[in-house]
């Protein structure tokens, strides 16, 4: 007697869309077949773009696969307002949320400022204190706490200033004499800088370097008198460093060189005069920035021209110093104001001029950064030199240190 075999159990249909040996089948779009689509999308999302790629690929998630459900399309249009552009992969809807996150910050932004304007003008008409300005975050304003950090009633940081090695400059007793040279190995673009500082510095001098060594370099200004010594270090036809050393008896200073700009590269560059600059430094605030900055202040002579309208800047932010050349003038400029009048005049109103001075500014060159690697006691020497502070990789830790 036959037995009956017993049935295999039901699968459920699969639908192969790649048939005749993976070759894609074309598909034409009919009105029926976009109209879900585009129903199907909008009550999805309600303020993103229409994508026909996206559009489709929900009707098959939804009719034909199966795998999304109403209760997972509410949960997207709750959390739709809330989508960062970074989680979406589709190009067109990714820049359709940026814009809309722009405009409901931008939004945001003018509603607090009228929101602020009416608190002040509120507070005025009341004769009260006007409400506090919010102060940005920034990390110069969250550095971590030092307690190098140079204070207006710290004797010992005065006392200090008087016996350094920068007192008899600083008090005028001698005049900053410069000498500049390069390394062994130049190139096109170290003399070129070179000529820059020349025109930046007063009373330098370059003297082309040859074949001497440093240490021998450092004797012979020494016996000449001058106060302080630059050389250019060169890599790859780049200057890339300044070694600045104080003579007679240091400090020593090795700073890196980065964002080169000569004055021939800059637009609508200015041409320096042979007067003396106006020094500007600032946010030199630790110990070190201030024999830093008292190096740099050596450089120059403590007596500036003011008729020559140049000035100098050494800006100190996050540890890198930024310098600048500008030449400026004072320049009176008429303002036109409306000013009610009577029944004289046509439309009630009559123009009052107001001088105003304004300063403009035009750089002169050249621009570059600077960044302490290391500052040594003495004059250069590579062997048995001590060292007062050395850059090292572990400091650079946390973004909130600073040094300088």
């Amino acid at each position: 007697m036959a037995t009956e075999q017993p049935k295999p159990a039901t699968e459920d249909p699969k639908i192969d869309l790649f048939e005749d040996n993976d070759e894609f089948e074309e598909f034409i779009l009919d009105d029926g077949f976009l109209a879900d689509c585009l129903t199907l999308n909008i009550e999805r999302e309600f303020s993103m773009n229409l994508d026909l790629d996206s559009i489709t690929d929900e009707f098959y998630a939804v009719i034909i696969l199966g795998s999304a459900t109403e209760d997972s399309r509410q949960e997207k249009m709750k959390h739709n307002d809330t989508l960062l552009p970074s989680t979406v992969k589709n190009k067109e809807r990714r820049s359709a949320i940026l814009v809309k996150l722009k405009h409901q910050k931008k939004v945001e932004k003018r509603k607090n400022a009228k929101v602020r304007e009416a608190d002040e003008k509120r507070a005025l008409e009341l004769g009260e204190e006007l409400p506090l300005k919010k102060i940005p975050r920034t990390i110069e304003n969250t550095r971590e706490i030092d307690d190098t950090i140079c204070k207006p009633d710290d004797e010992e940081l005065f006392a200090g200033n008087d016996a350094d090695e920068f007192s008899s400059i600083l008090k005028q007793d001698f005049t900053p004499k410069i000498l500049i040279t390069t390394s062994r190995f130049n190139s096109t673009r170290g003399p070129a800088f070179i000529t820059d500082l020349l025109s930046v510095i007063p009373n330098a001098h370059y003297y082309k370097r040859g074949t001497y060594d440093l240490k021998k370099i450092v004797e012979y200004a020494k016996n000449k008198d001058f106060t302080s010594l630059i050389v250019v270090h060169t890599n790859r036809r780049e200057p890339d460093a300044l070694l600045i050393i104080g003579l007679p008896d240091g400090p020593t200073a090795h700073f890196k060189l980065s964002r080169l700009v000569l004055r021939k590269d800059l637009k609508n560059h200015g041409n320096p005069t042979s007067h003396e600059p106006e020094l500007v430094l600032t946010n030199f605030s630790t110990r070190l920035g201030h024999r830093v900055g008292r190096m740099i202040q050596s450089l120059f002579p403590q007596v500036p021209n003011f008729r020559g309208r140049r000035v100098v800047t050494f800006h100190n932010q996050r540890d890198f110093i930024f310098f600048r050349h500008h030449r400026y003038i004072f320049e009176t400029k008429e303002s036109k104001q409306a000013e009610s009048k009577g029944k004289n005049s046509k439309d009630g109103k009559e123009a009052k001029s107001k001088e105003k001075v304004i300063a403009r500014l035009q750089e002169c060159g050249p621009r570059f950064t600077m960044k302490l690697i290391s500052l040594q006691h003495g004059t250069f020497d590579t062997k048995g030199g001590e060292y007062e502070w050395v850059h090292k990789p572990e400091m650079d830790t946390s973004r909130r240190r600073f040094f300088l």
